[in-house]
């Protein structure tokens, strides 16, 4: 029989269950917002999310299920994936098709935890019932706002708009918008605010405390002492070019950004660029909210007693790819930042183990010592939160569907489903016709030798096995010929 040893560097790590069995839960959500950590090496400007990254474990290939608001934060809350909840869209709550499925902050609730909520947890103004009642010990606060209403709220007269990029508006005011005015003028800022005050009044209680931050999602208005921190001529080039040989339905028209029809416009450069100056203000803003949530948290003395969890909704392009904003099944669009600490679990650590946000949901449920509830399809990461060279998932799985690929498709039903799978070494995708499974064309690429994605290595007979596993593990969780809106299941 072999000796066993056990990790020098694990033995000083106490049981959990032991020493901390119950932890409070401060959950904190981005929009959009996709890996840009000065931790884990981009140009963004981040010290509170790199402290945060300091105190735990950060998940470099963290891959959300789908790459919109309404599906991710679905799948995400309730630990089900989109052909599970046949969510595919932003226009239809969870609960019209799962009218009794039970979510992450209902859990932590029926458990015994206050749980308050401030901001954007689930999706919200899309859908005729908004937000999630059920979930919360009271109200959420600023859920029902829209994006394109964020306005700025100020005192006396409202400082000029210092941006020259406004070539489109988005909702009610300007695409860019850069002002000399207070963090509190635009929500994040009033999101923060509450998240405090809610926190003084809940310190004393075993709490779930969600916090949804709009940014970095666009408008790009950040104040503008947050566009002051870049020199623009300093942030990373874009390369806008699509990948050689990547099917044409891998892409879509970004109408979220560049609008749609005769309105449709093409940034010039330097637009493009202060853009991307825009965009990169919005994180610092972000950061600087989440770091005064963590401040507030550590002055009741409350860090070291909670699991403190930051992530963001889907990720984001800025040009690359000709692409802007999200819904594709790209590496910029699927990976997301993630970022846990707490007690009893590593610190100052980095892992490339494999996560998905359907994994977010059993995670925090053994971490804090509950039961967990039927059905839940993610995997518990404190094998990795304890040893960040454990692996819990072979592959992460992300899909986006393309509604209007073929004229014979019905309205309101996908045409056809991008399924893509994420191996440590590269990415698979097959585009597949929703009526009858066929594929419609597949693309894979090298993560290893093209990390940007440029070039469509289906086919390439040096990745030929790299592809059989891929096709293999897709095929296992996306089966052929499967029709998931067929299913007339309710949870």
């Amino acid at each position: 029989m072999k000796p066993c040893f056990f990790p020098l560097s694990l033995l000083w790590l106490p049981f959990v269950a032991a020493a901390s069995p119950s932890p409070n839960v401060l959950f904190i959500m981005a929009d959009d917002f996709r890996s840009e950590i000065a931790a884990s090496g981009s140009a963004a400007i981040t010290p509170h999310l790199d402290r945060l990254a300091r105190s735990g474990v950060r998940f470099d290939r963290a891959y959300c299920q789908q790459a919109v608001c309404n599906p991710s934060r679905s799948s995400l809350l309730t630990g089900r994936r989109p052909d599970t909840l046949r969510i595919w869209n932003n226009s239809t709550h969870f609960r019209e098709l799962n009218p009794s499925v039970i979510t992450l902050p209902q859990w932590f609730l029926q458990n015994g935890y206050t749980t308050r909520c401030t901001g954007k947890i689930f999706h919200n103004w899309h859908t005729k019932e908004q937000g999630d009642r059920r979930s919360w010990s009271a109200p959420e606060f600023l859920h029902y706002a829209n994006h394109g209403d964020d306005a700025p709220r100020v005192t006396g007269d409202l400082p000029p708009n210092l941006s020259t990029a406004n070539i489109r508006a988005y909702g009610d005011g300007p695409i860019c918008e850069c002002r000399d005015v207070p963090d509190e003028a635009y929500y994040d800022g009033r999101i923060a605010a509450e998240a405090v005050k809610v926190l003084d009044a809940i310190h004393e209680q075993p709490f779930f405390l969600a916090v949804g931050f709009w940014k970095p999602h666009a408008p790009f208005n950040a104040p503008k002492k947050y566009w002051d921190l870049y020199a623009r001529d300093r942030l990373p080039p874009l390369h806008p070019d699509r990948p050689a040989g990547a099917p044409e339905i891998a892409f879509h028209e970004s109408t979220e950004i560049l609008g749609a029809g005769p309105g449709k416009v093409t940034p010039t450069p330097e637009q493009a660029a202060e853009w991307r100056h825009g965009y990169y203000a919005n994180v610092s803003y972000l950061d600087a909210q989440i770091g005064k949530v963590l401040d507030a948290l550590d002055s009741h003395g409350l860090t070291q007693k909670t699991i403190i969890l930051f992530v963001s909704d889907h990720g984001y392009h800025l040009g690359e790819h000709s692409l802007w904003g999200k819904t594709s099944t790209f590496e910029y669009d699927a990976r997301v930042p993630l970022i846990v600490s707490g007690p009893d679990l590593r610190s100052n650590v980095r892992t490339d183990s494999l996560a998905e946000l359907t994994d977010l949901f059993p995670t925090l449920v053994e971490r804090c010592g509950l039961p967990a509830p039927d059905g839940l399809e993610g995997r518990s990461l404190l094998p990795i939160l304890r040893d960040p060279g454990a692996k819990v998932h072979e592959a992460a799985f992300t899909q986006h569907p393309r509604p209007a690929y073929y004229d014979r498709q019905p309205p309101g039903r996908p045409a056809a489903m991008g399924c893509s799978v994420r191996l440590d070494r590269v990415r698979y995708t097959e585009w597949r016709d929703w009526a009858t499974g066929e594929v419609i064309a597949k693309e894979l690429y090298d993560a290893e030798n093209d990390p940007q994605e440029l070039h469509n290595a289906a086919g390439d007979s040096s990745l030929a096995g790299e592809e059989r596993r891929a096709a293999r593990l897709l095929s296992e969780r996306f089966p052929p010929h499967r029709d998931p809106e067929r299913s007339k299941s309710s949870l």
